[in-house]
């Protein structure tokens, strides 16, 4: 951890210029584990100027080159990979067994999907009409990366900058530095030019909104909250940048009668609750059709109550808390606002479980009887609370889906194969998920609506990062 307080610069760990300093808190304890500093302007001046003249240099690297790196890259984040999980374990209280094959995992599959897609993509080739079409590297990147899955993140954004060409700035979350430190000292191990990657702590309002604004900066990948990406928009719009964005999510999951409910159902609690519910496309709201309503109440009422909550350095399948005080106390106010709105509370409530003083544990919680009116229909939670509303038919049931300002992405579990297709062309999100089915390390991954733009992960990925010129006349 002795970098912790310092920035990654021009290929180097330098001190800020910035006295701006941030405590780093381990949530399943209260406990200070780290300290950082908090950039400020002329922080993200040096590391602009840094990845601004590697670009010259760097866009001229072959394929094949890169290639390597990325391979080499791979390997190294292999070896360290232990020190990945226990890092997110750390700073954001995931699980550790969680945060190996999940969170830590990711790091190694993002990377060989997008190894995968930079075999494949032509970055010269004639069109039928014997023009020229070239991609190139779009520029210098700034990225900007959430708490919630640290490396998820990070390597969807830094990996097919690299990959590209590009050069980058990478502001991970203030309340997640761990993760990111380890991997900019995988980065600088894999030989890296000086200036392609940099790394540099801040709040987004500073440090953020400085790379967002930034006229040497030509695209920004934001993913966080719905509000933030449009604060990161506007103050990008300006330059007239390229901006990707991947937001905020209330995913439905629609259970249809002639699926197997103990099994569905039961896998639907389980994945809502998966992270403690700290993750944007999580299916937080479950709809349910009205001739199995009273049955699924029950199954869901027996699955969130065999959720075990417990101590995320221990090995299991259980949730550990939520990331900081904040995020409790907003979960806090979520739940007595369901409670408020009149819904029915099947499980769980206000309060921490039974045995935990210390650190911001969460009941799993589970309302009944919701309305897609009510706030926790609409609002996203980002905690292990779930809504149960029921429908009468498909039509009810595609229309309360598409009832929401986001779409990153949605949930079908039922029986019938045609009904999945028939469904699945109607609901208005990014991803459909059926009957369990989970999506693939090299499958875009993004929302419609105010969940988002762009694609992250494989081909399309890497397609954000490149820009497109044409050449004419050359035969």
């Amino acid at each position: 951890m002795k970098n912790l307080s310092k920035f990654y610069i021009a290929g180097e760990w330098v001190n800020p210029i910035s006295d701006n300093m941030m405590p780093v808190l381990n949530p399943a304890t209260e406990e200070q584990i780290g300290t950082i500093a908090l950039g400020n302007m002329t922080d993200v001046e040096n590391a602009v100027a840094a990845a601004k003249s590697a670009f010259d240099s760097f866009r001229l690297i072959s394929k094949a080159d890169r290639l390597a790196l990325l391979n080499e890259l791979k390997r190294l984040t292999e070896k360290r990979f232990e020190d990945l999980a226990q890092a997110m374990r750390m700073e954001m209280g995931a699980p550790i067994t969680m945060a190996r094959d999940a969170q830590a995992d990711a790091a190694i599959g993002h990377l060989q999907g997008y190894i995968e897609a930079l075999e494949k993509l032509e970055e010269r080739y004639k069109l039928s009409n014997s023009d020229i079409l070239i991609r190139e590297p779009i520029g210098v990147c700034g990225l900007i990366t959430p708490w919630n899955w640290p490396i998820n993140q990070i390597a969807l954004k830094v990996i097919p900058a690299l990959a590209t060409g590009c050069t980058c700035i990478l502001k991970p979350s203030e309340h997640t530095p761990i993760s990111a430190m380890v991997y900019t000292e995988i980065i600088h191990e894999a030989g890296y030019p000086p200036g392609v990657f940099n790394l540099i702590n801040g709040l987004g309002e500073t440090v953020g909104s400085a790379l967002s604004r930034h006229p040497d900066i030509q695209m920004m990948s934001f993913t966080g909250s719905t509000r933030a990406g449009r604060a990161v928009t506007h103050d990008a719009a300006e330059t007239v940048k390229r901006v990707t964005l991947e937001l905020g999510g209330k995913s439905p999951n629609l259970i249809f009668a002639d699926c197997n409910l103990e099994e569905r159902v039961t896998a639907s609690v389980d994945e809502c609750m998966f992270n403690t519910g700290q993750s944007c496309d999580a299916p937080t709201r479950l709809l349910v059709e009205r001739s199995c309503y009273e049955e699924v109440l029950e199954i869901a009422k027996r699955a969130a109550n065999s959720i075990t909550v417990g101590d995320p350095a221990q090995e299991g399948n259980h949730v550990g808390p939520l990331f900081d005080q904040i995020q409790f106390k907003r979960v806090q106010t979520m739940i007595q606002k369901g409670l408020d709105e009149g819904a029915t509370l099947l499980t769980g409530g206000l309060g921490k479980p039974e045995g935990y003083k210390t650190g911001w544990y969460v009941k799993p919680t589970v309302f009944a009887d919701v309305s897609n009116e009510m706030t926790i229909a609409q609002e996203e939670i980002f905690g292990p609370v779930l809504v149960i509303i029921p429908f009468e038919d498909e039509t009810e049931a595609i229309a309360i889906a598409n009832d929401s300002p986001y779409g990153l992405a949605a949930y079908i579990q039922t029986g019938s194969a045609a009904r999945a297709e028939r469904i699945s062309s109607c609901l208005r999100a990014g991803s459909v998920h059926i009957n369990g089915g989970g999506i693939n390390y090299g499958t875009p991954f993004g929302g419609y609506k105010q969940s988002g733009n762009g694609r992250e992960g494989g081909l399309m990925g890497l397609e954000d990062y490149l820009e497109t010129k044409t050449l004419h006349g050359i035969v």
